[in-house]
């Protein structure tokens, strides 16, 4: 059987650092850091104190108000960023076949806020169990892309992947499958997650995942940097609407980029630590080259998981050495995380995004917050440090990695 190809025409985003997909671009390429102290809750009593929340973010912009009680932020996230990646592919949903369109999305946690403030309101009061009717429906992690089908009229797969801040690049890769293997014509795919909360914030903290650096919110996520202390949370969304290439190509579609391949991978080693020589990265980037069938060096630039953790990093470009060997300091590495925060389960979405930009602008964006040489780092390496660099991007590659062990990795080039 003949695989089809598969092309991206369409992109969404709602960041930390921009709330579409131009402003996160310009975001991006700027530098911008999205952390900045928390405005959801009292922070007093907590470790962290910041993190990357949406900016100027209001839902009755987008839904009207009984409407938007019904979602929680990571469904009504989700919705924004699918409209703007659906309207920016131009796709006609009047003369489109909605039997052949289907929406493929990831979550790691889902409606986190709806789940915490239902157990609030019950502890509080006298042991009744009133829950509210849509407690259910707006906290279980499927209802984003339930959502986005119902009202588009999407009629085919619709579901959501969850493997942890693996999730949206786990979405993209089966999106990407359902659609080589001609199930699909069309796929609306990506991320979204809102774990900016009480419960979020205090579950991370309690792991010791989460920076500390609250005199310096700004700063705080340094990917790569000597003086890193954990990660910083962020929140958002980030679609892209996956076209098989002749059907974008009979409708004269813009074409990103095409969607080279992807890989898969288990650590099997730790609930929340990776292998400390990153074993598993290892095999999901030889898995995703593989599977388009491209060589180490025909890569030029990685946009890494780079959480800004002491472990995480480290064992990420030790893998990357081994897998792409002298040309490894050939790659523009980066991690974006530095400016948007870790949006765990939609980072994979939001990271895919920002490739396909730098290929379209040859742009790497920069690693931001760089200031002290890791010794455990290869100085060869270029991690693209605290500025945007301009360079030819024809094959790019977005890693992204989740609690459990779960590695994946998503490879697009530019068309041919």
């Amino acid at each position: 059987m003949e695989l089809k190809r598969v092309v991206v025409t369409g992109l969404g985003a709602l960041t930390p650092i921009g709330n579409t997909k131009d402003e996160f671009w310009d975001g991006l390429i700027s530098g911008k850091s999205g952390a900045a102290p928390i405005t959801y809750y009292d922070t007093e009593k907590f470790k962290t104190k910041f993190a990357c929340e949406l900016k100027n973010f209001n839902a009755t912009d987008f839904f009207d108000r009984k409407e938007a009680r019904k979602m929680d932020k990571f469904a009504q996230y989700a919705m924004v960023a699918a409209d703007e990646a659906i309207e920016d592919s131009k796709l006609n949903l009047e003369e489109v076949n909605k039997l052949r369109v289907g929406v493929i999305w990831g979550a790691g946690i889902g409606g986190l806020e709806t789940f915490q403030q239902e157990v609030l309101n019950f502890a509080a009061g006298d042991g009744s169990p009133r829950f509210n009717p849509f407690f259910i429906p707006k906290m279980i992690a499927d209802i984003a892309p339930a959502n986005i089908s119902i009202k588009h009229g999407f009629m085919v797969p619709n579901y959501t992947t969850v493997s942890a801040c693996a999730s949206s690049a786990n979405a993209i890769f089966d999106a990407l499958n359902s659609i080589r293997l001609g199930y699909c014509d069309v796929i609306v795919t990506g991320g979204s997650e809102a774990a900016v909360t009480i419960a979020g914030m205090g579950g991370f903290n309690a792991m010791h995942a989460l920076s500390t650096r609250n005199e310096s919110p700004e700063t705080a996520s340094r990917p790569f940097d000597g003086s890193r202390d954990g990660f910083v949370l962020g929140e958002g969304a980030g679609a892209l609407v996956l076209e098989e290439y002749e059907h974008a190509k009979a409708r004269g579609a813009k074409i990103y980029a095409e969607v080279a391949g992807g890989g898969l991978s288990s650590d099997a080693y730790h609930m929340t630590a990776p292998h400390p020589e990153g074993i598993g990265v290892v095999e999901v980037m030889k898995n995703c080259l593989e599977n388009a069938g491209l060589k180490p060096e025909d890569v030029d630039h990685i946009n890494t998981h780079g959480t800004s953790t002491p472990l995480g990093d480290v064992a990420e470009l030790k893998a990357i050495t081994k897998v792409f060997g002298s040309h490894a300091k050939h790659i523009n590495i980066n991690s974006t995380k530095s400016m948007t925060g870790h949006l765990l389960g939609a980072a994979g979405a939001i990271e895919a995004i920002s490739v396909i930009l730098a290929m379209e602008h040859n742009i790497v964006p920069p690693t931001i917050n760089h200031t002290t040489v890791d010794e455990n780092i290869d100085p060869e390496l270029n991690l693209t440090l605290n500025k945007a660099q301009k360079r030819e991007v024809k094959v790019a590659m977005s890693n992204t990695f989740g609690f459990g062990g779960h590695n994946a990795c998503v490879l697009f080039k530019k068309i041919d």
